[in-house]
């Protein structure tokens, strides 16, 4: 008996948000690192912490915490770098993270039509149900920059 596709065993990497664990598919990971500066700006888009430099990139710093448990983290133990879909571009970015990260193979079962937007699907690991996140509804993506800027751009235009 083969199973679907979607069904199949797949690399995740679990991480730690507050007492929450996320999953995030191994595919999409570029690395695990010990935080670095932040460089913040001014007028920056909703979401967007700031950024730091990694291996010559400018890496955006998205915190999804506020999105996933309701409120932002205080402190972080490591930014997990992921790799992140925009329209025919992929970019990295990084996500802070307040505990380790863990490597697992597990099933995926997809989202329902039920499920929000950030969520890709669920795995259940060592009889606990794990949300595996869509990066793409989750991070500001090239359209919710736009929108962010369309207000300030358009009142320059206006004599």
């Amino acid at each position: 008996m083969t199973l679907p596709a979607e069904f199949a065993p797949q690399s995740f990497v679990l991480l730690r948000l507050g007492e929450r664990r996320f999953a995030i598919a191994a595919t999409q990971v570029a690395e695990l690192v010990a935080p670095s500066r932040i460089f913040r700006f001014p007028n920056r888009t909703p979401k967007l912490e700031g950024v730091v430099l990694r291996r010559g990139r400018i890496i955006p710093v998205c915190d999804v915490a506020e999105s996933l448990l309701g409120r932002s983290l205080a402190s972080r133990r490591f930014y997990l770098i992921a790799v992140r879909q925009y329209a025919n571009q992929k970019e990295w970015v990084a996500l802070p993270v307040t505990g380790d990260c863990e490597l697992i193979i597990a099933e995926m079962t997809p989202a329902s039509e039920n499920d929000a937007p950030h969520v890709a699907g669920w795995i259940s690991h060592n009889g606990e149900v794990i949300e595996a996140l869509n990066l793409g509804a989750l991070t500001p993506g090239e359209q919710a920059v736009q929108l962010h800027r369309a207000p300030a751009n358009s009142a320059e235009a206006t004599p």
